[in-house]
């Protein structure tokens, strides 16, 4: 046997175990393979919080009841004026009740008057002549809002008006001195809680974005 047959016979048992060693690593196929199964990615939306259509506004049943009255009152201002929120409100009776708390006590309601309807003014001012004219002087500090609460809301989408009615509970330091410099209501050293119900109105959807103080009460 010569030489270059014996080289063809090994090279070809070379490529025969060659190929057997391919199909034994890679297997064999047949027809047309099914595509690989994806691995299964987790639905992002499970474990999260799903926002039903038509479900109750968290912005109005945070503070009262659903279906009462006053949600439907709130809900009413939210068609008339989509951007009223009552949280933020909320968050600027706040403010106005200091403020027009802190006037009221000092005499000072010139500042305020913006805010509060004629009827409340008058009344406000008519007791700070009334101090004035028995010639006291009052200092006040205003200590914080501990309790405040949504307690009522009415609208009339004839007219666009709304109201809100919030109840305060705060804490402050007032007294009132006469001409003599004697202290004649309350002490200067004591703190005085009082509780306040006050009514703030506004016509919804008005270029005008503040609310007037409407009434009062305990």
């Amino acid at each position: 046997m010569s030489n270059a047959v014996i080289q063809l016979l090994v090279l070809a048992g070379i490529a025969i175990f060659l190929i057997l060693r391919l199909k034994s690593v890679l297997g064999t196929r047949e027809g047309f393979e099914k595509p690989p199964v994806p691995t299964r990615l987790p639905d992002a939306r499970k474990g999260k919080f799903e926002v039903i259509d038509g479900g109750p506004d968290r912005d109005i049943t945070d503070h009262v009841a659903e279906g009462s009255d006053a949600a439907r009152a709130l809900a009413a201002m939210k068609l008339a004026e989509p951007s009223f929120s009552v949280s933020e409100f909320l968050g600027g009776a706040r403010g106005a009740y200091e403020m027009i708390l802190m006037a009221f006590e000092k005499g000072d309601l010139a500042k305020v008057k913006p805010f509060l309807s004629d009827e409340v003014y008058d009344t406000f001012a008519e007791v700070v002549a009334a101090r004035a004219a028995r010639g006291l002087s009052v200092t006040a500090e205003f200590m914080g809002i501990r309790e405040l609460s949504l307690q009522g809301a009415d609208f009339d989408p004839a007219s666009r008006d709304g109201e809100v009615t919030v109840r305060f509970a705060s804490e402050l330091v007032s007294s009132a001195r006469n001409a003599e410099g004697e202290v004649v209501e309350g002490n200067p050293k004591e703190v005085r809680r009082q509780r306040d119900v006050w009514t703030f109105a506004r016509k919804m959807g008005s270029n005008d974005p503040n609310w007037q103080l409407v009434a009062t009460g305990e």
